[in-house]
């Protein structure tokens, strides 16, 4: 059997399939929203990653500061470190995106 670019668990006739996801931009990531604006629903290839609605948003990895799926925060553990482009999205996730909030960390200010 052909390996696929979608996960083994799916099947191998999944290519069509879709799954819409909410999308939540907060903070200064908000401004990369384009007309669409902040809160959204993408539809996205089932298999789709974090990385790949990054990309289709044209978000920069450099001003995400927190990454949350489903309220859950699935960012690396460090504020402002590498994002975990790999977690793999289902059908009526919740995701958001946020950059740094106004007197944390990301802004300059200690963390107490």
């Amino acid at each position: 059997m052909p390996q696929t670019s979608q996960s083994p668990s799916i099947g191998h006739n999944s290519d069509d399939l879709t799954i819409e996801v909410d999308i939540k931009l907060f903070n200064s990531i908000g401004k990369f929203s384009g007309p669409a604006g902040p809160f959204q629903k993408l539809t996205l290839p089932v298999g789709s990653t974090i990385g790949d609605i990054i990309n289709q948003l044209h978000l920069p990895l450099k001003e995400i500061f927190l990454v949350m799926k489903n309220g859950r925060d699935i960012s690396s553990g460090i504020v402002g470190g590498p994002i975990n482009l790999n977690v793999e999205i289902e059908d009526g996730d919740a995701i958001a995106f946020s950059g740094p909030v106004p007197f944390s960390w990301g802004y300059g200010a200690p963390v107490v």
